[in-house]
């Protein structure tokens, strides 16, 4: 065969195979080269890699995508260990996944660094019943991201343990309470007081502060360490160490397992532990109620949900946003997330309320959640976190005046982190 033969006969059979494939695809419908039209987006957050609510929240997804002709989105699942610092390497390459749920620490880190995209022409405000938890995304006058998740911290305890079956309604009445709850391998607190749970130590501090009418910083940014109401809140921290109340030196991992295991009375916590409770041990004797402290302010985990600036696909990622947003698709959100809360307003239903009553207390707490960042320096939160804590720690552990530890810090943080 000469090269001119070899080459028509070479042409004809690509044209039959091109053929053969067109008539592959008639035969399979329209489905495959729908699916190939699509336009791909994709969505990381710490939720999708979760045991249980994980594999709920990509079902979840999924519905977004069987309603869609032209747009997919798909979940990357990161731990939250390494998702921000992932993350933020892919975006520092002009890379990255499409939409992002941020721990709200990464959030306003995110905003600084023009890494995500203002919402302001996505998102009107006033088209949504928000929650009051909202102004958090509102940064330099500009909305950055809508709540994709919502946790509050109120007092979790067993009626079957704390005196009376009911909750301390002051912080007198919590001492007293979980002083006589304690004995015979039964505890009536716990909570972190150690650096090697730093985290949550600076979790539970916080809302003791936050209880007792503190903050760290005052409307301008500026730290506000030894206010007298910080130092109410440290007091009272100490107060609970010296008390003989709890298993100290246990980890929160430990202690919730007792509180399951009927060996703990009471601890303040976030809803995604009451929902662990109720996984773990369906028959517990569980509820709730406000902190036992002066004012109802507790510590806020807010996590919301944020376009990549660099993605190539900013309508497809806004249409995704504003499914969210939609009522129907909030309430399905707020009900597979179980004791969280979601951007805007959603009523629980009856049959949720009636089997799990402590989920309307974890609702009425949004109103009064603060963020655990120092506002106006979160970026040097963690800073500051770790002078804190260490001065808190004399006070527990070395017997420092609460005044003269805060004091200590206010100094530091202003020399040493802020360098005034």
């Amino acid at each position: 065969m000469n090269r001119c033969s070899y080459s028509t006969v070479r042409l004809h059979r690509i044209r039959c195979a091109a053929g053969a494939l067109l008539t592959a695809l008639a035969v399979c419908g329209p489905s495959l080269a729908w699916a190939q039209a699509r336009e791909v987006i994709t969505f990381a957050g710490v939720t999708f890699s979760e045991a249980g609510r994980g594999d709920r929240l990509k079902a979840w997804v999924d519905k977004f995508n069987k309603s869609q002709n032209a747009i997919e989105v798909q979940p990357i699942a990161l731990p939250f260990a390494t998702l921000a610092k992932t993350v933020f390497t892919q975006m520092g390459g002009g890379a990255g996944p499409d939409l992002v749920r941020f721990d709200l620490m990464d959030f306003y880190a995110a905003v600084q660094a023009e890494r995500i995209l203002p919402l302001d022409d996505v998102i009107k405000t006033g088209d949504y019943k928000f929650a009051a938890t909202d102004k958090y995304m509102m940064v330099g006058g500009k909305r950055y991201g809508v709540a994709f998740e919502t946790s509050n911290y109120v007092l979790l305890y067993n009626p079957t343990l704390v005196k009376g079956g009911k909750a301390p309604a002051s912080f007198d009445e919590f001492l007293a309470s979980a002083k006589t709850t304690t004995g015979n391998g039964v505890y009536g607190y716990a909570y972190r007081a150690t650096m090697a749970e730093a985290p949550g130590y600076w979790q539970d501090l916080c809302n003791f502060v936050y209880g007792f009418g503190g903050r760290w910083s005052d409307e301008r940014g500026n730290p506000t360490l030894n206010s007298p109401k910080v130092i109410a809140g440290v007091a009272a921290y100490k107060k609970v160490y010296d008390a003989g109340i709890t298993p100290k030196g246990t980890d929160a991992a430990t202690y919730r397992r007792m509180f399951w295991e009927r060996k703990l009375a009471m601890e303040i916590d976030n809803g995604g532990v009451a929902g662990i409770f109720t996984q773990q041990a369906p028959d517990l004797p569980l509820a709730a109620a406000p902190s036992p402290f002066p004012t109802r302010a507790q510590g806020l985990v807010y996590a919301p949900l944020t376009i990549n600036a660099n993605t190539k696909h900013k309508a497809a990622a806004a249409t995704f946003v504003k499914w969210v947003m939609q009522p129907d698709n909030q309430r399905e959100l707020q009900a597979l997330l179980g004791a969280s809360n979601v951007a805007t307003i959603v009523d629980r239903s009856p049959e949720d309320l009636a089997k799990k009553p402590w989920l309307k207390v974890y609702d009425e707490q949004t109103s009064h959640s603060v963020p655990q960042l120092v506002q106006g320096l979160e970026l040097k939160t963690p800073e500051i976190q770790q002078v804190v804590l260490e001065n808190v720690l004399k006070v527990l552990q070395g017997g420092v005046d609460p005044k003269k530890a805060m004091d200590d810090a206010q100094q530091q943080v202003v020399s040493r982190v802020l360098r005034k």
